[in-house]
């Protein structure tokens, strides 16, 4: 199958070529960063180039949608109505023209509101920033093309937080912190968080490209769901250390991240710190993923093993696991940070 993946270089992208050239799969690679690399076609160019996305569709029997605008600080916030609710348009405008009938989306668990325990594929969404609101409507223009596409196959991933090897996002970060004992516990840390490795998640969307026609929407997440104090102590003990270290209340940490918001705005710098990262922190932010573990997806990596492989490649930590090929004993929960 010749498959193409926009935002085929970033994180997500860079690990999931390698896994679709095993599988036997043509691969063009589509994103701004692009650069060319054996065994497969490159295309660099932004999502809102509507000429040369329709001349890469071209030929493609399947579309692996990953590019997006995603960080947290994002300026200005129209980028992410242009790049992914108007990628998205793009998209199904050259799919259409193309004639190719199968799309992945990579969306994101930020379609949910904060503070909703477990939230299931059918629960209303109810986005908390212009990040998960241009991926809901990004969602709704994608569900718009297959139910006009007859034989159209689109699969919607919700995905939580995804960390891993290489990972400079919100994961590495509190790794980092940990590492270099400048970690801080806001709040009580029992609040729990899904979470998922790009090692896993990669596998999933090679799973999806096997789904026939109709609409398929999941949540994605590696289980069990960690509470923060869990995670800082699995984080411990594979960097070799005890110790709960400082702790600071919610209402300090959340005064803190306004004071520095409004420093933003005043000196136009970017802080590490800010009230949202503060509240998403501080929230119970998990998933159900009963309807994924009904495909009968199995996980390469268990949740612990796959911090482990982290903190060896970024932090010398313990030594990692291989993957487990046997029964995957973190199928049957849900979670995101």
């Amino acid at each position: 199958m010749r498959i193409l993946v926009t935002g085929g270089s970033g994180f997500i992208g860079s690990r999931l070529l390698g896994l679709l050239q095993q599988a036997g799969h043509g691969v063009v690679v589509y994103d701004k960063a692009a650069r060319p690399e054996p065994g497969r076609g490159t295309v660099m160019a932004d999502i809102r180039d509507t000429r040369k996305l329709a001349e890469s569709v071209h030929g493609c029997e399947a579309v692996i949608h990953l590019a997006a605008e995603h960080r947290d600080d994002v300026r200005p916030l129209s980028l992410y109505e242009e790049v992914n609710a108007g990628g998205a348009r793009n998209l199904v405008a050259a799919a259409h023209e193309a004639g190719c009938k199968k799309i992945i989306f990579t969306s994101s668990v930020a379609v949910y509101p904060l503070n909703v325990p477990a939230p299931r594929e059918e629960d209303e969404p109810r986005p908390f920033n212009e990040y998960g609101e241009s991926k809901l409507k990004a969602e709704q223009v994608l569900l718009g093309w297959a139910r006009k596409t007859p034989d159209a196959a689109l699969v919607i991933v919700r995905p939580c937080v995804v960390f891993g090897e290489g990972n400079r996002g919100n994961v590495y970060n509190l790794l980092n912190q940990i590492y270099r004992r400048r970690f801080i516990m806001v709040g009580a840390g029992k609040n729990r968080k899904s979470m998922a490795y790009v090692g896993n998640m990669s596998q999933f969307l090679v799973h999806c490209l096997g789904h026939r026609p109709g609409i398929h929407l999941y949540n994605y997440a590696d289980k069990p769901d960690l509470s923060v104090s869990e995670l800082v102590g699995i984080v411990n003990q594979g960097l070799n250390r005890s110790g709960a270290g400082l702790r600071l209340p919610y209402w300090a940490g959340l005064t803190a991240g306004c004071a520095l918001d409004l420093l933003a705005k005043l000196s136009g710098q970017k802080f590490p710190i800010s009230a949202i990262r503060i509240r998403k922190f501080c929230a119970d932010t998990t998933v159900s993923t009963q309807r994924l573990e009904q495909t009968g997806f199995r996980r390469p990596y268990s949740l612990e093993d796959a911090l482990r492989r982290t903190l060896v490649q970024e932090f010398g930590g313990a030594r990692a696991a291989e993957p487990r090929t046997g029964r995957d004993d973190f199928a049957d929960n849900e979670s995101s940070c």
